[in-house]
């Protein structure tokens, strides 16, 4: 007999968990080095001064200090890190 099998679970199963991208540290506070600013996929915000990026578009605070969002050329954005100044 052609029946089909019964398809419930071996259906299922295909649901991915959430990235957690976006924002993490906003503009005005305060950063340590090494502290992730924004996840992201593609360069949405850039690297400015004292922040890199990584293989996966992440950006980090490379010095403490405060964290600065600005526009740069052609409308782009840009995060950077301020320095705090030495006592």
């Amino acid at each position: 007999m052609a029946h089909k099998k019964g398809v419930g679970s071996s259906k299922n199963g295909r649901e991915s968990a959430a990235q957690r991208l976006g924002i993490k540290i906003f503009g005005g506070q305060k950063v340590v080095a090494g502290n992730i600013i924004v996840r992201q996929r593609g360069s949405k915000h850039n690297a400015g001064n004292n922040v890199a990026m990584g293989k996966d578009d992440t950006l980090y605070a490379l010095v403490d200090g405060t964290v600065n969002f600005h526009k740069g050329k052609r409308d782009k954005s840009y995060v950077s890190v301020i320095p705090e100044p030495q006592a």
